[in-house]
């Protein structure tokens, strides 16, 4: 314990040297928080819902979860959301962040048979969020692909899932279309693709470093642009919603002012967000992406690139498939121009090249990678403006994980406020177009990997408790009174 108290004392003082901003937020400002299906629902097998790779790569690898645990029950939030609704109210929040269950929606992956079951549990759930006045945002894909698309197609490195994806997403605007006026295609790509089909460290496992992840990005790209085109021809001029992807990205920091570092943090922010968000911000992958692939696999041998060519056809029609840009973020690295990795078995992280660290100051959360520095946000927000011009930003996912769990979550208070003020920052000093904030998370959860060995909620979850207790921990109820009174500190200025 005295270790760990340590370690929240250094996450505080990391906001010490920061000055936090007085301003008061927009009033137009939106403040929301964020689940996601897998990780609160539970009901893994009930009411006609099937497996999801998920469940299985949770059943069948339980050694590749940090606690050996899985999904099946996690926060109940089956048969307790509305428990969960009222913890939103409680907040004052403008939008609750969820995602549909593809399974529970859609049995067998395909639309030929509809589980009633499944609709019905998020009617409930929007009914009881319209009745206090929150507005749902609904992502449709956050990872939980049906495990029979897995089996009998090749899950995302078949095409033929993206045209699937597509008929998915028609069902929920058809079914949800009075419901919901905020949707997200698909929750992360980089790390369904990367982490899902090139390392093999999240489901469905799959091992294909520098081809896999490829393929299955061009293939989740097209999805999105196919959902994004059925919301604009059947259902935008009748229900006025609004669709994007969600993409995930840490800042990258040039170790220093020299050229070489300034373009290995570019290239490094290329591979990692522009990858996803220029075919659809833009056009195309980035030019960076397309001619060191190409470079890279022409000397290991490949008889054409390892990345996969959109079309004319498919540039033109995945273009401009956005209404906002969403962005979740958790981490700052520094990073350093580096010798070429050596030519030989094809890598991710090869074709990219280049050096990063974190700086020995700068506090973490559960994780080394998880680095707390508000400031690279702002610096990422701005870099954002920069590239794909004056967008709406919606930040979807940001938030602090610990190991510990404890109520009196001081640090979880600081980065939040630290963060935050970057935002205003980036709003009133840089006219950075920043319309929304999603908090990560309002509950605790069943963190993937992690299990539940790690904490990221502002309401401590009992998960050895058959009801899943809710108990909220000190930084809701500073998060509640931010909400309400629209400013960081005691007393704000206009």
């Amino acid at each position: 314990m005295k270790v760990f108290v340590f370690v929240l004392s250094l996450i505080s003082l990391g906001f010490a040297d920061d000055e936090i901003n007085s301003r008061y937020f927009p009033k137009s400002f939106k403040f929301a928080v964020a689940n996601a299906a897998t990780q609160i629902e539970g009901g893994w097998l009930e009411d006609g819902k099937t497996e999801s790779i998920w469940d299985h790569f949770a059943h069948t690898h339980p050694e590749k979860i940090g606690d050996h645990s899985t999904p099946d029950i996690a926060c109940d939030s089956y048969h307790k959301y509305k428990e969960d609704v009222a913890m939103v109210k409680a907040m004052g929040l403008d939008y609750y962040r969820l995602s549909i269950a593809w399974t529970r929606i859609l049995p067998t992956g395909y639309p030929d048979k509809i589980n009633q079951a499944g609709v019905q549990y998020y009617k409930n759930l929007f009914a009881e969020l319209k009745a206090v006045n929150v507005e749902p945002m609904v992502t449709l894909y956050h990872w939980d692909l049906p495990q029979a698309l897995e089996d009998e197609l090749g899950g995302w490195l078949n095409e033929t899932v993206a045209d699937l994806f597509a008929e998915y997403a028609r069902v929920c605007f058809e079914l949800f279309k009075d419901d919901v006026k905020m949707w997200i295609t698909i929750n992360e790509p980089k790390q369904v693709c990367q982490a899902g089909y090139g390392s093999g460290y999240y489901a469905p496992g799959v091992v294909s470093d520098g081809i896999g992840e490829y393929i299955c990005s061009k293939n989740l790209i097209m999805a999105h642009a196919k959902a994004y085109h059925i919301y604009d021809n059947e259902f935008r001029a009748t229900n006025q919603g609004r669709v994007t992807m969600v993409i995930d990205t840490s800042w990258s920091e040039p170790g220093s002012d020299s050229a070489e570092n300034q373009e290995a943090a570019e290239r490094a922010l290329q591979f990692g967000f522009g990858l996803y968000a220029n075919p659809i911000f833009i056009g195309n992958w980035p030019q960076v992406v397309i001619d060191r692939i190409a470079q890279r696999s022409e000397l290991e041998g490949f008889a054409t690139s390892r990345l996969p060519a959109f079309t004319d056809e498919e540039i033109a029609y995945v273009k401009g498939t956005y209404d906002y840009l969403g962005l979740n973020h958790y981490a700052t690295k520094m990073v350093n121009a580096t010798a070429d990795a050596p030519i030989g078995d094809p890598a991710y992280w090869k074709d990219i090249s280049v050096s990063t660290w974190g700086k020995p100051e700068w506090p973490n959360g559960a994780g080394d990678w998880f680095s707390v520095v508000p400031w690279g946000l702002r610096h990422l927000l701005v870099w954002l403006k920069k590239t794909y011009g004056d967008v709406e930003i919606v930040i979807t996912e940001n938030g602090l994980s610990d190991t510990t769990g404890i109520i009196e979550d001081d640090h979880r208070i600081s980065y939040y406020q630290g963060y935050l003020s970057a935002c205003l920052d980036a709003i009133y000093e840089d006219g950075v177009n920043l319309s929304t904030y999603t908090a990560w998370s309002i509950i605790d959860d069943w963190e993937w990997t992690s299990g539940y060995g790690i904490f990221l909620g502002m309401h401590y979850v009992n998960f050895t408790d058959p009801e899943r207790t809710r108990i909220p921990r000190k930084s809701a109820g500073w998060f509640t009174n931010m909400v309400k009174t629209r400013c960081l500190v005691d007393t704000c200025t206009e």
